[in-house]
């Protein structure tokens, strides 16, 4: 039985992946390389269960889900419609876009200062554009009890001599908190209703929105330390459960509409929701901390916080992540996007986590890209065995540490910004095979990997590993 289970398991590396790679979804009920990511995520005990979703502006592509909504036995297994906490990925689905909104119909400007709807940073040339990409100064605070939002903003005005304005990136939650205050005083809606009506209704999402009413609780998946339905994030909590920076449960299916609105430049099922030029303004790249760190507004290009970027995906492309173990990506270059929401267990193991949220996506930018797109130059070519090996070793239950040796690889973009390349060495894990059993499952997974010759992935390493020995020979 073991060997029967371990072949379906192996079945999608062992085929080519071209055959994943067109607009059609991936069969039903076929186990996928995402699938074995997510199982391998699970036997590590970093997830107790998540679904991947691959897309593009036309539809989804590809789903994966693995485990179940709640631990309870019989509990509904996970799908692309169960609903999370997105934790911090409520500042670019809930906070910038109302934010652009408001930009849009000429309410704000990028360059108005603060302290025009909050006198409490009166002579500070903090600007709206400083909070949308962290480049505030501002440290987060702890939100107390009474007077949740006056306090938040007395506390965030007393640190205005802390750093100048524009001179560094520091991710803080207290930029949007900010914010979500910020769209209510201008537009006279808390930031709930101002997304419901201007952004969740018109793109025809079922299920996100902040403070989800009891009916729809048994969709919901638990955070850690909370049920269903309740905020994970503290100060969200305190501030009622609407905030700027955390608060929104939603869907992956649900986040998939938002995705391809934002690749449709505005546009979804024929229905214009955002203008072009404030899609364009949201997705422009704004250099920080001497061009090191790449955001846009709201949104995470080039920083230390771009794991779900992945290998593949190209310089103009954008996402977030949230504490809760949820992550989006968005590639306009090449029409795809990757969605992950799980019910994360380890919040201690960062690294491992951020290796899943790596190779999610560089398995799906190799496989689901658009026919014809080419990847992003340079390619680490010793990427995908890497990641291949451990997914196969994963689904073997011999699961291999291999240890990391990273280099500067300098990527000169059109932005000018320098890359990070993870070369990772597979001798350890080639080592081991080599001893395996005749017979073991390791041995199985070995003969696996010889005969692993035509997938996508192995095509993309061949062709780019002689593009790379033919530019040596010239």
């Amino acid at each position: 039985m073991r060997v029967i289970i371990l072949i379906l398991m192996l079945f999608p590396l062992l085929v080519p992946q071209d055959l994943f790679a067109s607009v059609d979804p991936v069969p039903p009920g076929l186990v996928s390389n995402l699938d074995l990511l997510l199982e391998r995520a699970m036997s590590e005990n970093l997830i107790a269960g998540g679904v991947v979703v691959v897309g593009n502006h036309e539809g989804i592509l590809a789903t994966a889900s693995r485990g179940q909504v709640r631990s309870a036995a019989g509990a509904e297994p996970i799908t692309d419609r169960t609903v999370f906490d997105l934790a911090s990925l409520t500042k670019v689905v809930a906070t910038t876009p109302a934010v652009i909104k408001l930009l849009d119909e000429g309410k704000i400007n990028l360059a108005d200062p603060v302290s025009r709807w909050f006198p409490e940073f009166e002579g500070s040339q903090l600007t709206v554009l400083h909070l949308l990409t962290h480049t505030s100064g501002l440290a987060d605070v702890h939100v107390g009890s009474s007077q949740p939002i006056q306090g938040v903003i007395r506390k965030a005005a007393s640190q205005l001599a802390r750093k100048s304005p524009g001179t560094s990136f520091d991710y803080a939650d207290i930029n949007f908190i900010l914010l979500g205050e910020l769209v209510r005083r201008v537009s006279g809606e808390p930031l709930d209703v101002f997304c419901k009506e201007e952004i969740y209704e018109p793109l025809g999402t079922r299920v996100t929105q902040f403070l989800p009413p009891a009916a729809l609780v048994p969709e919901i998946a638990p955070t850690s330390g909370n049920r269903g339905g309740v905020v994970q994030d503290e100060n969200a909590r305190r501030l009622g459960g609407v905030a700027g920076h955390a608060g929104v449960f939603s869907s992956a299916h649900d986040l998939s509409r938002y995705a391809r609105l934002l690749l449709g430049k505005g546009t979804l099922d024929g229905r214009r929701i955002l203008s072009e030029q404030a899609v364009a303004q949201m997705t422009t790249p704004y250099l920080c901390n001497n061009g090191r760190v790449k955001r846009a507004l709201g949104w995470d290009m080039s920083s230390p916080f771009s794991a779900p970027k992945g290998s593949f995906f190209s310089d103009s492309s954008f996402g977030h992540t949230g504490y809760s173990g949820s992550s989006i990506w968005i590639d306009p270059e090449q029409d795809l996007f990757v969605i992950m929401l799980t019910r994360r267990e380890d919040y201690r193991n960062v690294k491992s986590f951020n290796q899943l949220r790596r190779d999610i996506s560089t398995y799906a930018a190799a496989d689901f890209r658009a026919p014809g797109s080419q990847l992003p130059q340079p390619v680490p070519v010793a990427e995908l065995p890497q990641i291949r090996n451990r997914v196969l070793l994963a689904s073997a239950a011999e699961v291999i540490e291999i240890p990391v040796r990273r280099s500067k690889a300098a990527s000169h973009s059109k932005w000018g910004i320098d890359r990070r390349a993870a070369k990772c060495s597979t001798k350890k894990a080639d080592r081991h095979l080599a001893k395996a059993r005749p017979g073991s499952r390791t041995a199985k997974v070995a003969s696996a990997r010889s005969g692993h010759k035509n997938s996508r992935v192995a095509k993309v390493a061949r062709n780019e590993s002689g593009k790379k020995r033919r530019l040596t020979k010239s």
